[in-house]
Formats: C-alpha cells, structure tokens, sequence
C-alpha cells in the first residue's frame, strides 16, 4: 500500500465577541486652532431701556420693573424704583423676565455708568492666624472687617439707588396712571392663560 501523506488543514481563526462595552463614551475633544472667545448675551429685541419688566421668579416675583441697562456679564440691570414699590436695583435673567408694552420714556438722562457687576461682587477677608491670637480676639477681628466691608458698599449702594429713583420718579410722574401700574402686582386669575394676554 501507498502512504498517503496528510494535507494540514488550515486553522480555524475563532473572533470572539467582546463581552465589555464601556457604558459611557468619552469624549474626545476636536483639535481647533480657533481661541474661544465668550459671546456676549443677545438681548430681546422687546426689552430696551425704560420698557417695564415683569419679575417671573425671586423674592420679587410678580412685580413690575424698570430696565436700565444690560451688563456685561448679560444680565438686566433693573429697579422698581425703591420708592415706588421697593425694588431696589436688581441683576436678573432675561429669561425670568416678561418684555411689556409699556414704556417710561427716554432714560438716557438717568446715569448708572457706576452700577456693574462688581456692585453685588461678595468680599472674601482673608483670615489671619496668629500663635498668640486667642479665639474671642480672632472672630472679634474678623467681625469688624467683614461689618466695615459690608457698611461701605451698603452706603454706595444707597447713594445709587437714590440718584436712580430721582431721575426714575420724575419720569414716572409724566404719565397718568404709571405709578398705580408700577405699585400694582401682576397675577392670573382664573380661565387666563399667559400665551394668550398681550402684554
């Protein structure tokens, strides 16, 4: 008998199923030359200064404002004013905010070049530790600076709030009724909706 000689069969590659998936993908950040540059907020084209506001949420919700101007961080620099229904100079979002119809006038001749961001920036006191401090004389130290701090701007804040409502009062004063508006709150009684009222 012939020997057969026994072709090697070839082997078979066996792929097998990965049984790990990552639940998350990472993501993996686009090379750009471009530096990123931050857009200043777009503003409504409804809200301009002197347009009554109506606050949407806060401690002031329901109430009716006056928009100065908008600041560089794009929130609306508003105010009652103080001393017609008690809102004082406020930063609040555009979108927390109902854009009216209703206008006091060119507030141009008002000056707040002075109020910015900077106004309600909080004041971090830098504690000092001393071996031979002793505990009352640390919070005691700490306590005048954070009061003397909080008195200056208090008493900046107010002489702010006090030239803005001179010049606020007066217009609001021009037109009948503009004040009864301003003082009044603003709520929904019942079978009104929001999307259908003119504003």
């Amino acid at each position: 008998m012939k020997n057969k000689t026994r072709i090697p069969r070839a082997k078979k590659v066996i792929h097998r199923c990965i049984k790990f998936y990552a639940a998350d993908r990472k993501p993996v950040p686009l090379a750009s030359g471009k530096k990123k540059t931050q857009k200043p907020t777009k503003l409504r084209s409804s809200i301009t200064p002197g347009t009554v506001l109506i606050v949407l949420a806060g401690r002031f919700r329901g109430r009716r404002v006056v928009f100065l101007k908008q600041l560089k961080s794009g929130l609306l620099l508003v105010t009652g004013p103080y001393k017609v229904n008690g809102v004082p100079l406020r930063r609040i979002n555009q979108a927390y905010v109902i854009a009216t119809t209703t206008k006091i006038g060119d507030v141009s001749g008002i000056d707040v070049s002075e109020v910015d961001d900077s106004l309600w920036k909080k004041k971090h006191n830098k504690r000092l530790h001393h071996k031979k401090r002793t505990e009352q004389s640390f919070y005691a130290h700490n306590r005048h600076k954070v009061g003397k701090a909080k008195g200056e701007s208090m008493a900046k804040f107010k002489v702010l709030q006090k030239k803005v409502d001179e010049g606020l009062v007066k217009k609001i004063s021009e037109t009948p009724l503009l004040r009864a508006y301003l003082e009044s709150y603003f709520a929904l009684s019942n079978g009104q909706f929001p999307h259908a009222l003119k504003f």
